[in-house]
């Protein structure tokens, strides 16, 4: 994929097919991986301003699984945000997340709880185990 075009929605289609496909940890492990791959190929260098974002990954996987659990799959990724358009803005993590808290170099290096307002749970969290981090470790 060129560069261009590895934006926000992009991020989240690749978390959405990842999230169809296998439990939430191993799909969170697989987006990781890929981004940190996307990023290398393109010669995006990791730094305290720049490349892979821990918290930012892990949240959004936690907003596209939480819906993905609330309303179920589309038929194909971009159905599924042109219904879900709560996830088209990239500002919604400051929802949970202070700028402060979220543009820390901890929040870069390691998944960061929000200071602001818990991330949403799926409905069906009861049947859901949660890692240390609390975020649930596979789709229901």
């Amino acid at each position: 994929m060129p560069l261009d075009l590895w934006n926000h929605r992009a991020h989240l289609k690749v978390a959405y097919l990842y999230l169809t496909r296998f439990p939430f940890e191993e799909a969170l492990q697989k987006l990781r991986t890929g981004i940190r791959a996307f990023n290398a190929a393109h010669g995006i260098v990791d730094s305290p301003t720049s490349g892979y974002h821990e918290t930012v990954t892990c949240a959004w996987g936690q907003l596209v699984y939480t819906t993905l659990c609330q309303f179920g799959p589309a038929a194909s990724a971009d159905a599924f945000f042109d219904a879900q358009t709560q996830l088209n803005e990239k500002r919604t993590l400051l929802l949970f997340y202070s700028r402060d808290r979220i543009m820390s170099p901890e929040a870069k290096a390691s998944f960061i709880r929000p200071d602001l307002a818990p991330l949403p749970q799926p409905i069906h969290a009861q049947d859901t185990k949660t890692d240390t981090t609390g975020i649930p470790s596979r789709i229901v």
